[in-house]
């Protein structure tokens, strides 16, 4: 049977308390309106442990300290383009071996998102030239002038080029 839900260490203790005096377990789960299995289930527990603290699960345990999750995040927050394959080579070097989805993993959790940045076009020196001359030139014309004119700008698409990416806190 699945535990629904872990009761509070007072409860559990009220629970030790009643049964050293002597209660049944019927007896102490009408007093506490308990369930007379979970009674038996905390003093067989306090019996083989001999304690009603919560102890720790058996599940897997982390594969990263908090150090190593401290460094990925201020490496990641330092050089924001640095991928999760460069960071896993950094750890691996120092003898820590992770996959590179368990830094991405810790570093969603740390709340960094990887990112792609926005595209600006680039803009060379004999562009911004030109546009400066061009803006010169037209500094003077009318309002009626500037009605007619349809603004574009010639963008790079790349539709197949690298998905480059970057981390961002939220």
């Amino acid at each position: 049977m699945v535990k629904s839900r872990e009761w509070s260490r007072k409860t559990r203790e009220e629970v030790i308390t009643l049964h050293r005096k002597g209660n049944g377990y019927k007896k102490i789960a009408k007093m506490l309106t308990i369930p007379r299995e979970t009674i038996g289930s905390i003093s067989r527990k306090f019996k083989a442990k001999g304690t009603v603290e919560t102890l720790p699960g058996c599940g897997r345990k982390k594969m990263l300290t908090s150090t190593a999750v401290r460094y990925l995040k201020r490496r990641v927050e330092k050089s924001p383009r640095v991928t999760a394959e460069e960071l896993r080579k950094d750890l691996s070097d120092v003898g820590t071996e992770v996959s590179a989805q368990t830094i991405r993993r810790t570093l969603r959790n740390e709340g960094l998102r990887a990112r792609t940045p926005r595209r600006t076009p680039l803009l060379s020196p004999k562009n911004k030239k030109s546009r400066l001359q061009y803006a010169k030139s037209h500094v003077d014309k009318p309002q009626k002038f500037w009605d007619s004119v349809l603004w574009t700008d010639e963008t790079k698409l790349e539709l197949f080029g690298p998905m480059d990416q970057r981390h961002a806190s939220q």
